[in-house]
């Protein structure tokens, strides 16, 4: 019988310099049990039938690894909040290893929470039930609403209590991702390579593990090490372009938290949007705003602009040539983000691709939704059913809590959208539009209703919010109660007005 030790291989990442990782402590938990197993991950990754295991549970629990193997803490540098800091590293996190998959993708396989590390920073390692189940329900609402993320397998309780603010649960996730290469990482070798003034070697060897890995169509071609950053630059692009279509806020989009490989990485103080603010800010620690919803894109250009820093020598021997290529790449970003959006939205509106009409009304509906104050979900939920022949009524009664001009305008821009959808073809894009708006959404408040009930033990909410989550383009099954409605904005006394990051 074939077990998961049997898919479970080394990690890729031990072929890099010894620079890059360290070893990592078993730190076993004291009485280990499953809270969470994600079956259909599993399934995606060729995992055997019934793969959690009292073997798998040990692993997934930080203690000791498959025989012959260690696991590693990878090191980092990063900017936070601007701020830099030469040395991060995975203070409470280890690399187990690495699954090919039946496509053949490889995905890392990362314990978040299973103790402390060499770059621990005085921190204990350990992390809460209600930060991992965050990250599960969050990670797990990126994937099904079709944005690239990394995803959870598994959440393990510890036994063991964390202390906070006060004493928690403590557990561990074990995260899936394609990489887990930053920006962070190359600012590390970076910075490594020029302490000890002995070339660009670390830089060069993380480069060169990105391309053969992630990139390995321009292995060997010329430019190689440009054309990666280039391909970097624009997979965020289209990333953050998804983030803004939903009202996704990361809430702290450091150097160290975004990954080469255009995933969302990192759901520490993230959040859902509820009424439009484009200066919406929920991590409690953001008090300057730095990554608000629309300061998102020009903060992924900076990040990406510390990237292009990092990779100046390998791009030429010239330091004016090199500096060039990396403005003429990073130029790229704006359009491409630009470009992303407006497709984006054309389909979310129902919209002719390319009409010279959608921009006027996109900007006119960015307007209505800043005046208006209007649940972003919900507002295109509504148009979606009035789109299908609903009463404008509903869509309407979004800007009731502003004031009649506000709802005037709402309805001067529905006639407005009608003259601009009208056409033969319009029923297939009524398609995409049912295809890109999603009816339920990971809102803050049914999260942290989620997690204040595990915490008691109680998981059933947990589970109802997730199964939802999963297809959230359908309808989900009709509530029992009312204060259950999973589409439903937050009511005044249920708005979450700030997050936290969890450590």
């Amino acid at each position: 019988m074939t077990s998961t030790a049997d898919f479970l291989r080394d990690t890729s990442y031990r072929a890099l310099p010894a620079e890059f990782f360290a070893a990592a402590p078993v730190s076993p938990a004291p009485s280990p049990q499953w809270v969470v197993f994600n079956d259909a991950l599993a399934a995606q990754l060729g995992l055997p039938q019934d793969a959690a295991t009292p073997e798998l549970l040990e692993w997934l629990s930080g203690g000791a690894p498959p025989a012959g193997r260690e696991n590693i803490a990878l090191a980092y540098s990063g900017h936070q909040f601007g701020g830099w800091n030469p040395l991060l590293g995975d203070g409470r996190a280890a690399m187990l290893g690495e699954i090919v998959a039946p496509d053949g993708s490889t995905y890392d396989v990362h314990l978040k929470g299973s103790g402390p590390t060499k770059f621990a920073r005085r921190g204990d390692g350990r992390a809460t039930l209600s930060a991992m189940l965050r990250e599960y329900i969050v990670s797990e609402a990126m994937a099904g609403l079709k944005i690239p993320t990394t995803r959870a397998l598994a959440v393990v309780a510890t036994g063991a209590p964390v202390y906070r603010e006060t004493t928690h649960p403590g557990a561990v996730l074990t995260r899936i991702a394609r990489s887990h290469v930053r920006v962070g990482t190359f600012q590390y070798a970076a910075n490594e390579d020029a302490r000890r003034d002995d070339g660009h070697k670390l830089t060069r060897a993380l480069a060169d593990h990105c391309i053969a890995r992630h990139f390995p169509e321009l292995a060997g071609q010329k430019d190689a090490y440009l054309a990666f950053y280039g391909a970097v630059v624009a997979r965020q692009a289209r990333l953050i372009a998804r983030w803004m279509l939903v009202g996704f806020i990361h809430g702290v989009m450091n150097t160290d938290n975004m990954s080469i490989a255009g995933e969302t990485i990192d759901f520490g103080p993230c959040a859902f949007m509820d009424g439009f603010n484009r200066r919406q800010v929920f991590s409690s620690i953001d008090a300057a705003g730095r990554y608000a919803f629309n300061r998102q894109a020009p903060i992924a250009s900076w990040n990406l602009a510390r990237l292009a820093e990092t990779l100046l020598p390998l791009f030429d021997p010239d330091d004016a040539v090199a500096l060039r290529k990396a403005q003429e790449t990073l130029e790229g970003f704006q359009p491409a983000y630009v470009a992303a959006l407006a497709h984006g939205l054309e389909r979310k509106l129902g919209l002719k691709p390319g009409d010279s009409a959608n921009e006027p009304l996109i900007a006119r509906m960015w307007r209505l939704l800043e005046t208006g104050k209007a649940d972003f979900t919900l507002f295109f939920r509504r148009l979606t059913q009035v789109a299908a022949g609903a009463d404008e009524t509903a869509f309407l009664d979004l800007f009731a809590e502003t004031d009649a001009a506000a709802r005037e305008e709402a309805a001067n821009f529905l006639a407005e959208w009608r003259a601009v959808t009208a056409g033969e073809d319009f029923p297939s894009r009524l398609a995409l539009m049912r295809a890109s708006n999603p009816v339920v959404i990971a809102r803050n408040h049914r999260v942290e209703q989620a997690l204040a009930a595990a915490n008691e033990g109680d998981l059933a909410p947990f589970w109802r919010l997730c199964a939802a989550l999963k297809d959230p383009f359908q309808d989900p099954a009709p509530p029992e109660r009312p204060e259950d409605d999973l589409e439903a904005p937050p009511r005044p006394e249920e708005r979450v007005h700030e997050t936290f990051c969890g450590t």
